[in-house]
Order: C-alpha cells, then sequence, then structure tokens
C-alpha cells in the first residue's frame, strides 16, 4: 500500500472516530427524578467580596452566593444540574455524603464575634429574607423537595458546624410554608407533661436521631450529643440554646418526632372451652 492511499485511510479513520453520537431524544423513562434532593443553607463568616474569592477561587462552593447589599441580589456560581462543594461530611436521616444530592446556598454575614461579655451572633436583614425565600420556592417547585429536607449546616453537620447559627429567621420560612414548624399550643401541652418528669439522655438521642440527626446513642450527655442539642435549640428554640436538655426542648422534639401509637390488636375469636382435665390421681404410698 502506497503512502497517498494510508494518508486517505487514516484520514477515514480519523472522520469515524469523530463522529458525533446519533441521539434520539423521542422516549423519556418514567421511573426517574431530581439528584436533588435537599437544600443546605449556610452563613459566610466573610464580607462580600472575601466570600466571593473564596466560593469562586478555592476548593469551596455553593450554587447561590445571597450578597448583603442594600438590595440583595443572588449569585448563580453552580448550575443546580452540577454539584457544588458545599455541605463537606454530613449526614440527615439515612443520607450521607449530601454535596452530590443538594443545593447549597451561602449568605453574606459574618456569623458570630467574640466580645468580653460573650459570643454576639450576626442578624440577617430582611432584605435577605425577602430575596431568600422565593428562590427556595422556585428551588422546591423544581426538584420537589419536601418541607424535612430544607436544612442548616448545622443540621448535617453538628460536630464541626453552626451556620446558619440562632438568628436566622427559620420560623419566617415555616410562614412561608417552606419547613416544619411545631405547633405553640402542642409545644406547651407537652411542656407540662415534661416538667414533672425529663426523659433521660437516651430519650434525647433516639428523638433526635428519629428527627434526622446523627447522633450517638449512648445514654450519656457527652460532647457530640451537645453539639447536636445546640443544633436542634438554635433553629427551634433560639431564645436558649445551651445544649442542654430540659421540658421544652424535650416537647418540641416530640410534636415533631412523636411516640408511635402502639398498633391496635386484633380481635381473637372466642375459643370454646376444653373439657376439664380428669383430677391427678393420688401418689401411690410405699
Amino acid at each position: 500500500m502506497n503512502k497517498f492511499l494510508l494518508i486517505i485511510l487514516a484520514a477515514l479513520l480519523a472522520g469515524c472516530a469523530s463522529a458525533p453520537p446519533r441521539l434520539d431524544n423521542s422516549l423519556s423513562a418514567r421511573s426517574q427524578s431530581s439528584r436533588v434532593k435537599f437544600i443546605v443553607i449556610h452563613y459566610t463568616v466573610s464580607d462580600l467580596p472575601r466570600s466571593i474569592k473564596i466560593l469562586t477561587e478555592q476548593e469551596v462552593s455553593s450554587h447561590y452566593l445571597l450578597t448583603d447589599e442594600a438590595e440583595p441580589k443572588f449569585y448563580t456560581l453552580v448550575d443546580e444540574s452540577r454539584m457544588s462543594n458545599h455541605a463537606g461530611v454530613s449526614s440527615w436521616k439515612t443520607y450521607s455524603n449530601l454535596n452530590p444530592m443538594s443545593v447549597g446556598i451561602e449568605i453574606v454575614n459574618c456569623g458570630f464575634k467574640e466580645t468580653p461579655e460573650g459570643r454576639v451572633w450576626c442578624p440577617f436583614t430582611q432584605a435577605q429574607i425577602d430575596q431568600l425565600i422565593p428562590l427556595l420556592k422556585q428551588i422546591v417547585a423544581r426538584h420537589n423537595i419536601p418541607p424535612q429536607n430544607i436544612l442548616g449546616h448545622s443540621d448535617i453537620a453538628p460536630q464541626r458546624k453552626q451556620d446558619p447559627g440562632p438568628l436566622f429567621p427559620w420560623h419566617q420560612l415555616a410562614a412561608a410554608g417552606l419547613i416544619t414548624w411545631p405547633d405553640a399550643a402542642q409545644v406547651a401541652a407537652q411542656r407540662a407533661v415534661f416538667e414533672t418528669q425529663l426523659p433521660d439522655v437516651a430519650w434525647f438521642q433516639k428523638k433526635l436521631a428519629q428527627h434526622g440527626y446523627a447522633v450517638p446513642q449512648t445514654g450519656v450527655l457527652d460532647e457530640a450529643t451537645r453539639n447536636v442539642m445546640f443544633a436542634f435549640q438554635s433553629k427551634y428554640r433560639p431564645a436558649r440554646f445551651d445544649g442542654n436538655p430540659d421540658a421544652e426542648s424535650a416537647a418540641i422534639l416530640e410534636v415533631l418526632a412523636p411516640t408511635a401509637a402502639p398498633k391496635p390488636v386484633a380481635p381473637v375469636a372466642p375459643v370454646a372451652p376444653a373439657a376439664p382435665a380428669p383430677a391427678a390421681q393420688p401418689a401411690e404410698v410405699r
């Protein structure tokens, strides 16, 4: 084979190799769903310029960044169809490693400041929340996300994260129909019960796990359990979030994760009485 034919053959082979695949998009499988199952809310602990630099240039990212300007806006940093590295080591209920299955939203907020009087948490502006709620509703609609799957970073990583912190207004998200919130009357009724006798630590650990947290099941109020209690209290009872079990925390847990009622026992059909057994014979005397 001469050199000319070899050149032609090579060109033909190259053309075959680069030919695009033939795709027919006329069919669609019934069994499919969005990869997104969770929304995770964070604060940046940085000002806006540094937040942008970190989230665009370092090995951490989020799908959205909400600014703290007088008129806040969102930067779309990662498309929702792609994974962003915002959750890290994480878990909720039976799920772990939430990065591939979640949308991350970072909000520009300083987090907290240590002062001589103690830790002071930074508030979110109402303008930020007014921007956040419509976006959350859109994401929920796009991916059919249930209310129990809109979470804070501290929910999914309570041993190492505290954001979005106790000043994040979760109750506003509840009022907008985005998350489940404990009914105040039910909490008051349950609190009266628990004030007479506080459950032990094992009960709190079981309830926190039932709600969704990764928490030790040791019956001991260790640091890990207190961290989870802190995350729970800062979300649902931000007036006090010291990590200590108390009657109000127990009441909120019971309302959010009620104890399952015992299953009713099926009635048993009556059975005719058996014939009386013969009287026992007296033992033989020897």
